[in-house]
């Protein structure tokens, strides 16, 4: 902070960091979000892929686990 600013300035300046802070804070939770999202649905194609490949497995003799 800035030592020549009056209590109203260094108020006024700490109010717009903290809706910065705010918007990044949003920002950045959307972005998790989304992740978990990605996640999720990838965890699911890859429960998928092995159940399928199990399956194929089964069907052919082979044992995997």
């Amino acid at each position: 902070m800035n030592r020549g600013l009056g209590m109203e300035d260094r108020v006024i300046e700490l109010e717009m960091k903290m809706a910065h802070f705010e918007q990044t804070i949003d920002e950045l939770s959307e972005v998790i979000a989304r992740q978990q999202t990605d996640i999720d649905r990838l965890r699911a194609h890859i429960d998928a892929l092995l159940k399928h490949i199990r399956e194929g497995a089964a069907d052919s003799g082979d044992n995997l686990a």
